[in-house]
């Protein structure tokens, strides 16, 4: 599992949007976040860089912990 803290998630619909753009690369990740903690816990078979610089693409910043 891979955790980042994504820096600019703050609401319902940027939850929706990392999610889509991280199944769209890996259909079969599984997602969980906590909106609140801004946390967002990935099981992919993708390597973090490659999910991290989905999320930065979107003007996230997203820091592995």
């Amino acid at each position: 599992m891979i955790v980042f803290n994504v820096k600019g998630m703050i609401c319902g619909q940027c939850v929706r949007t990392i999610k889509t753009l991280i199944k769209a690369l890996d259909p079969q990740a599984e997602i969980e976040v906590d909106l609140a903690g801004r946390l967002v816990h990935i099981t992919s078979c993708q390597p973090p860089d490659v999910l991290a610089n989905v999320i930065n693409e979107l003007d996230y910043l997203a820091l592995p912990l």
